[in-house]
């Protein structure tokens, strides 16, 4: 999937990650865009650290914006 494709998804609360080019470190991609009951302006949220929860904030680089093989990792 591109970019424009899997973008709709992460909006839709999905998980999404790129299967060539990251390193194994990066888990997936969510959109972050509450905190508990509290309404905040959306952003990119990465997994950083496997299963431990740790995410950090993530902008899409050029390459990640034009690459082809992005695939939903939750339903």
């Amino acid at each position: 999937m591109t970019f424009e494709e899997i973008l709709p998804e992460l909006k839709a609360g999905k998980k999404a990650v790129r299967t060539k080019g990251w390193s194994g470190a990066e888990n997936y991609v969510k959109i972050l865009d509450h905190i508990e009951d509290l309404s905040v302006t959306p952003y990119f949220l990465i997994s950083v650290k496997g299963e431990a929860k740790e995410f950090s904030m993530w902008a899409p680089t050029a390459c990640d914006v034009l690459a082809e093989d992005w695939i939903v990792v939750t339903p």
